[in-house]
């Protein structure tokens, strides 16, 4: 079978996590290749997610890298047994490889920390919202319901996660997106979200000054197994899937720091009339009396 062109994320990972596992053992690329009896294009592709390698060889490897049985080891051959497909296969025909790696990605994490810098993040938006994102930046629209259909399927994961903590600005809250009253539907929907048990949701404001706004839209999605946390960063055009714990370290800090700045989430066991005057409830539901 020839290299594939483009890998999954998925893909590409569990490549990455076997060379960063041979070169900490100090093998050498063909000393890996004999251990498979291959030759060293085959252990490059392998490492950069081209070619796939099956459950027995991959075990071998792991215990000749010295990578100890339990969680990580299981979760490694576990990865090599996916097949990539789900739900989100239906949308293959309308959807970006990187919007795919991304719902598959989703469905196998356990915790997320968010922080998004311009809109309500795409797992808590209504379909009128989104609607009116996915419409403002996209120039054909003729797969717009499909779009719109696959980011409420994203939805799915939301309440089989372990935990969900998002950091909102409240320039988000504020920018009318749609129409004034797409805007109340989705400031109604984000305070009906924040009382689920496992949500944490946090707005914030504008007078703990620019802090937020010079920190991009990134999101941590945390693996059963803590060595395969995820962290995906946006940019105006496009995006990045990143595996390295220091990199994903430093937005892990970054991410405490918004949240000590931002106001206190809303309590799901506290009735609205009992939140403290000045928390993330309050200010949500005063943007929604301006929006009348």
């Amino acid at each position: 079978m020839p290299p594939r062109k483009q890998p999954s994320e998925r893909q590409r990972r569990l490549g990455a996590e076997l060379r960063k596992l041979r070169v900490r053992a100090g093998i050498p690329g063909d000393r890996a290749a004999a251990l498979l009896d291959a030759d060293r294009a085959r252990i490059s592709n392998i490492e950069t997610g081209r070619l796939d390698v099956s459950r027995n060889r991959l075990y071998k490897v792991l215990r000749a890298y010295g990578c100890p049985p339990g969680a990580y080891f299981d979760a490694l051959m576990e990865m090599a047994q996916e097949t990539g497909k789900g739900w989100w296969d239906d949308y293959r025909d309308v959807m970006s490889h990187r919007a795919l790696d991304l719902a598959e990605l989703e469905a196998r994490t356990v915790t997320i920390r968010a922080h998004e810098a311009v809109v309500v993040p795409g797992l808590l938006q209504t379909a009128d919202y989104a609607r009116a994102v996915i419409a403002g930046v996209e120039d054909d629209h003729s797969h717009l319901d499909r779009w719109v259909e696959f980011r409420l399927s994203r939805q799915r994961i939301l309440h089989g996660l372990q935990s969900y903590h998002v950091v909102i600005p409240e320039a988000a809250l504020r920018m009318v997106v749609g129409d004034m009253k797409i805007m109340r539907k989705q400031l109604l929907r984000l305070i009906e979200v924040a009382r689920l048990p496992h949500v944490t949701l946090q707005v914030f404001p504008f007078e703990m000054g620019p802090y937020s706004s010079f920190v991009r839209s990134f999101v941590v999605y945390g693996h059963s197994t803590p060595e395969l946390n995820t962290l995906y960063v946006e940019h105006p055009i496009s995006a990045d899937f990143v595996g390295d714990t220091d990199v994903i370290h430093d937005y892990e800090t970054m991410f405490e720091r918004l949240a000590s700045l931002a106001l206190d989430p809303i309590d799901p066991d506290t009735p609205p009339e009992s939140q403290e005057p000045h928390d993330s409830l309050r200010l949500l539901q005063h943007i929604l009396y301006e929006l009348r």
